[in-house]
């Protein structure tokens, strides 16, 4: 029984559905695993968030009308709230699998499926939290925002799927080596970028 304060009621535990309309065989398990990425997220960053749609390909009207040409297929978008139509979000297994491309590419992404799958849930549901519950944030930041909202969760989430690996305990230790590493060399190159 849960605790109910006076005059509130209690918070009713609502799931986000997984429509799949892909016609593309996806690997097994699939939206198993989106709802276990899913499951990962905080649930008030996904208040608001009906569905997650599977597709082939996005096809939408508004990516016509860009300015800026895509290279590639568009692997994920987020639908806001319209109206009485809750938010939600769109993923293109397309654009994820490549079934279109040579045989290496192919089993480049299917290899990579559940790490590209989980980094573009992440960044979606960013999107949906930063635009429609962090209200301080401004337009002009929201792109660093969402980016950092995607690694930090993608590297929680893969290092909770990984935590009793070989290989996670073989690197665990140098981790904090390599990073300085890593932000020496980006400072270098910040450096060589303002000459």
């Amino acid at each position: 029984m849960a605790i109910q304060t006076a005059g509130q009621k209690t918070a009713k535990v609502t799931k986000v559905r997984v429509e799949d309309q892909s016609t593309l065989t996806l690997p097994k398990g699939a939206e198993e695993l989106i709802e276990r990425i899913l499951d990962h997220v905080p649930v008030e960053h996904l208040r608001g968030l009906d569905k997650v749609r599977l597709v082939d390909f996005i096809n939408d009207p508004r990516l016509k009308n860009l300015d800026v040409p895509m290279k590639g297929d568009l692997p994920g978008l987020y639908h806001p709230k319209q109206g009485n139509q809750a938010a939600w979000l769109e993923m293109s297994m397309g654009a994820l699998l490549q079934p279109t491309e040579g045989f290496a590419k192919r089993w480049m992404a299917k290899t990579s499926f559940k790490s590209n799958l989980a980094g573009l849930i992440f960044s979606l549901v960013g999107q949906h939290y930063y635009l429609t519950l962090r209200h301080s944030v401004k337009k002009q930041g929201l792109e660093p925002q969402i980016r950092q909202y995607a690694e930090k969760n993608l590297r929680a989430w893969s290092e909770k799927q990984n935590a009793n690996s070989f290989r996670a305990k073989l690197f665990k230790p140098l981790r904090p080596v390599v990073e300085r590493w890593a932000k020496w060399l980006n400072k270098k190159a910040a450096q060589a970028q303002k000459k």
